[in-house]
C-alpha cells in the first residue's frame, strides 16, 4: 500500500514501547484537536516514559492497516478490538 497521508512521512507521532518493541498492536488512534499531534497506542494504560516519538512513516511501515485512517480529522479517535477487526471511528471526547 502507498503511504495515504497528506502529512510528510517524517511527521513526528507518539507511540508507545508496547508497539515499538512488537509487543503489542495498534488498537487506539487519535488525532489531537489541540495541537494535530497523532497518536498510536496500544490501548493499554501508559506512563510518561512509556512514550515514544517516532516517524508516521515508521508507524504505517509497521501497520498499514493504520492507513485507512489518514482522512481522521483532529479531533477524532479510532479503536478496534484487534487487528484483524475494521477501525470505529468517534469524536473523541475530553
Amino acid at each position: 500500500m502507498k503511504f495515504p497521508f497528506e502529512d510528510a512521512p517524517n511527521t513526528m507521532v507518539i507511540t508507545c514501547c508496547h508497539i515499538l518493541n512488537g509487543e503489542k498492536p495498534i488498537l487506539y488512534v487519535s488525532h489531537d484537536a489541540d495541537d494535530g499531534m497523532r497518536q498510536f497506542l496500544c490501548g493499554e494504560v501508559h506512563e510518561p516514559e512509556d512514550a515514544k516519538i517516532v516517524s508516521l512513516y515508521k508507524i504505517f511501515d509497521m501497520d498499514n492497516t493504520v492507513g485507512a485512517l489518514y482522512k481522521m480529522p483532529c479531533g477524532y479517535c479510532a479503536e478496534r478490538a484487534a487487528v484483524t477487526e475494521g477501525w470505529i471511528v468517534r469524536k473523541h471526547e475530553g
